[in-house]
Formats: C-alpha cells, structure tokens, sequence
C-alpha cells in the first residue's frame, strides 16, 4: 500500500483560518502578567496601568494606496503597520502596551508573505515593548490589507494633545525631514523607462530606509510627556506642512516658520534639488517621515535640554514659533508666504 504524500500548504488560503491563527501564535513570545487573556479567545483582556489615562489608535495599511510591494519587503509592510501606530502613541506622550493585529489576505497571499510580515513586525515589537494581544484574520478580494490597533498609557498631568500649544511657544521637529519622500521617487524613478541604466545611488540609501521602516520616535515622544517639556505635539505622518496647520489651527493660533532652519534630509535635497523641484516645499509637503513636531515653553528650556540629553543624539532642530497672528506662514528669504498644504487622503 502506497503512503499519501503530505504535502504542506504553500498559500494561507490553504492553511485555513485557525491554521493561521495557531502559525501567528506560535511566534508570539510569552505574555506578560498585565495580559490576563490573550490571542485565541473572543477578545483580549488586559489590566490597565493604575491611575494612568489608556491611549487608543488605528491605522490601516492598504496595498496599493500605503505601500507598494515593487518597493517594500513583507517584512517592510509589517514594520511599517506598526510603527506608525507607534508614533501616534508616541505623539500623545505615552508608552506603547498592547496590540491588535487584523489582516486582510488576498487568495493569492502565500504562507511566506505572511511569516515574512511577522518578522518585520515582531522584531519592531519587541524592541518597543509591545505585546501582541490578538486580531483577527479574513480573506480579501482585492489587496492586501494590514491593520494594527495599539494601546498605550499615559499619566492623567502628562498627556499631549495638538490642541496645548500658546502663542510664543518654540516648534521643535525631531530629526530630519523629506527623506521619506525622496526615498519613494527614487524608488519609482528606478522602475521607469528614463531610469534604465541608472546606477543605485548609495546616498539616498537612508531615505529608502526611512521610507521602508520609519523610526517612530517613541522614546522622545514619552520624554516630552514625562518631563512636561511640550505643551503640544504631532507625528509627521502626513508631513510638517499638515502637522504646523493641525497644531497651529487646534490651538487657537498662528504659526511662522524659517525655512532656513528646517532640517531637510542632506540627500533628500540633493535629490529634489536634480530633479528641479523646490526641496524646502516637498519636504514640507512630504509624508511619511513620522517624527515628531512640539511646541515648548520660553519656561520650559532646561527641561528640553534634559530630553536632548536623553534621546541619545537624535537631532531636534528649532524650525519656527507659534503666533498671536492666526496666519501660518513661511518666511523665505526675507520675505512671507502661505506654507504649503501637507499630504491629503482625499
């Protein structure tokens, strides 16, 4: 009698709900005492922080819209759904606790792809101290759906908002800008007909990178929390332009920024600059970044001083001022004009 050949599955189609569910959990690593239940029942539980205020956001990242997997590894994806879940918890001033991982697989998704995401979010979770809780799994009839939800905690006194700033606090971005941009153009240009022959160019390999996996600034953002340094903050996920507006027009002021301070990505630049594009507006205008703008306190200048010690030679460039005027403007050369509009979902 001939034995049957078991041929293990290649797609997650075949492998089946619970079969990916069970794949997923096998790479989790132990569950720390604060979540009493976790993936595998209805829903997670968890023991909140005593006495802290809880951080809840949501992001999806859609194939074709956030990503474009020409350009992105699966583990990139997977990276990158966390990550800017990450710099909202970080925004808010909190720590990161606990995760929630939903995927939407198109039939042609195999078991690779999804290992592969894991690996790229797995490792980012780890190193920021995130537990992931649960989730859930459909199939999808069109792209590739990744969405993580994330919670954190922060102390009730401690919390930022884009809504604390005051007329003369200092805006502060954290980093450099426009490097994720670039690193996406460069990336088309590689794929297109007047890019054939092109060489790699070496340079621009750290905007690739922050465009692939974007470093979310976690650790400052809970600094600036911690130590009451900001009284207002945003993540730059749909550029610095959108995040001056959003901070400027939630607190009830202007804003005026000196585009010679600005800290554009030396390569981003350079790029721009090739292309004949204005590189102080696409870095501006860029998304994708996801650092951080805050606004500080004339009164709170020691305390920033104690969070640049801290943040371990991450840059954190003073780029402009909040106004009595209700105007957002760039200065430029001397002269005044309207900063540009961020990126827009629609």
């Amino acid at each position: 009698m001939n034995t049957p050949v078991r041929v293990s599955p290649r797609f997650a189609s075949e492998a089946g709900e619970r079969g990916l569910i069970e794949r997923i959990r096998q790479r989790l690593p132990p569950a720390p005492p604060d979540l009493v239940v976790g993936p595998g029942d209805d829903a997670a539980v968890v023991r909140p922080d005593r006495g802290a205020l809880q951080i809840l956001t949501t992001d999806a990242l859609v194939e074709g819209v956030h990503f474009d997997l020409r350009f992105s590894s699966y583990a990139d994806v997977g990276h990158k759904a966390l990550a800017v879940n990450l710099s909202d918890i970080a925004a808010m001033g909190g720590g990161p606790r606990f995760a929630l991982l939903s995927l939407m697989l198109p039939e042609s998704c195999t078991l690779e792809a999804v290992d592969q995401l894991l690996d790229g979010l797995l490792a980012l979770a780890e190193r920021s101290q995130v537990t992931v809780a649960g989730g859930n799994i459909t199939r999808s009839p069109g792209p590739l759906v990744v969405d993580v939800a994330l919670t954190g905690a922060a102390r009730v006194r401690k919390l930022l908002r884009r809504s604390g700033g005051r007329a003369g606090d200092r805006l502060y971005v954290s980093g450099a800008i426009g490097a994720a941009k670039a690193g996406l153009e460069w990336l088309q240009a590689r794929t297109s007909a007047q890019a054939v022959g092109r060489q790699d160019r070496a340079e621009l390999y750290e905007c690739v990178e922050q465009y692939r996996r974007p470093e979310p600034r976690t650790r400052l953002g809970a600094l600036l929390g911690r130590t009451r340094a900001a009284n207002a903050c945003m993540d730059l996920s749909d550029g610095l332009a959108d995040a001056v507006r959003q901070i400027a027009e939630a607190s009830g002021t202007g804003a005026k920024i000196e585009s010679t301070s600005l800290p554009i990505h030396r390569a981003a630049a350079a790029w721009f600059a090739e292309r004949g594009a204005d590189p102080v507006a696409l870095a501006l205008e860029g998304g994708d970044d996801y650092e951080l703008l805050f606004a500080t306190p004339a009164k709170s200048k020691g305390r920033l001083r104690a969070v640049t010690r801290l943040v371990r030679g991450l840059p954190l460039t003073h780029i402009g001022e909040l106004t009595t005027e209700p105007s957002i403007r760039l200065v430029r050369d001397g002269a005044e004009s309207a900063l540009p509009r961020g990126f827009v979902h629609f």
